[in-house]
């Protein structure tokens, strides 16, 4: 079995299909196989198939098809597939499924598919990290955990706590839906072509219920994107600027009602703080 993450055994199955990376798909293959292990154990644990996105030329998905008994991987590029005809020889628990994952019907995958709990796997294109995690875990899928490759100022961001920099709508979005934790880093250097900057493996553990109750969910997450869509900016006057929430005065009182200072920033509110805010203004407009 060809060893995929050895440079040279890529640059021998690129030479040979006339593969070249392409930029516009981030595609960055990672070489450590000690991170591939990481990531493989991380998803394959306690489920009966894993749901890989971005299988590049499949040493996640080798590793995936070891662990667990059915593997889903969903890619765009055909040009792989020749690449993957070969790497994956011998495996007859791994189907390839040539699509763009934002448009793939994932449930229809489930249900065709697997026959137990489900969790996902990825080393996901920084470009478009965000929107597949956020379909992933808004489909309520009933996937066990995520387990994912990102850029590691994204990774910080999901898993950030409430007043640093990174902590934003982003961050609320995950783990309104998922515990979230950072497994491992990677250097750039890990990669083929080497990225400018560093990634890590991100573990979301997808909660059964969301991790607050608000009454009207819509509004609650108006509330938290109005909150940091000028974040420079006091939770008050962000959000008399959108526009939606009543008088600035009424703000200032729902805001002190929470508990909180009129002048506090919206970084510095917890997820509580932004549920028990967004059911005032549920309440009262």
């Amino acid at each position: 079995m060809l060893d995929l993450t050895n440079i040279e055994v890529i640059k021998y199955l690129c030479n040979k299909y006339g593969f070249k990376f392409s930029h516009d798909m981030g595609q960055n293959f990672l070489t450590d196989s000690e991170v591939i292990d990481i990531i493989s154990a991380a998803a394959a644990e306690d489920v009966s198939g894993v749901i890989e996105i971005g299988p590049g030329f499949g040493c996640l998905t080798a590793a995936l098809g070891q662990r667990t008994k059915n593997v889903v991987s969903i890619e765009l590029d055909r040009r792989l597939e020749k690449v993957l005809n070969e790497t994956l020889t011998g495996f007859d628990n791994i189907r390839l499924h040539w699509e763009d994952c934002m448009k793939a019907d994932i449930e229809k995958i489930i249900k065709e598919d697997f026959d137990g709990q489900v969790s996902v796997a990825a080393n996901l294109p920084y470009y478009i990290t965000t929107p597949i995690v956020m379909k992933l875990l808004e489909g309520n899928y009933g996937f066990r955990k995520i387990v994912i490759m990102v850029q590691k100022e994204v990774a910080e961001r999901f898993c950030a706590e409430p007043g640093g920099k990174e902590y934003g709508a982003v961050t609320l979005g995950v783990q309104y839906r998922a515990d979230c934790s950072v497994i491992c880093n990677v250097g750039k250097e890990k990669f083929i072509p080497s990225p400018k900057v560093d990634s890590a493996v991100v573990e979301m553990i997808i909660r059964e219920t969301p991790k607050v109750a608000p009454q009207d969910e819509k509004m609650f997450f108006r509330v938290i994107k109005a909150a940091f869509a000028q974040r420079r900016k006091t939770l008050v006057n962000s959000l008399c600027n959108a526009g939606c929430f009543g008088s600035k005065e009424f703000i200032a009182s729902a805001v002190e009602k929470i508990g909180k200072d009129a002048n506090i920033r919206g970084e510095r509110l917890s997820m509580e703080d932004f549920c028990a805010l967004s059911d005032i203004f549920t309440q009262n407009l």
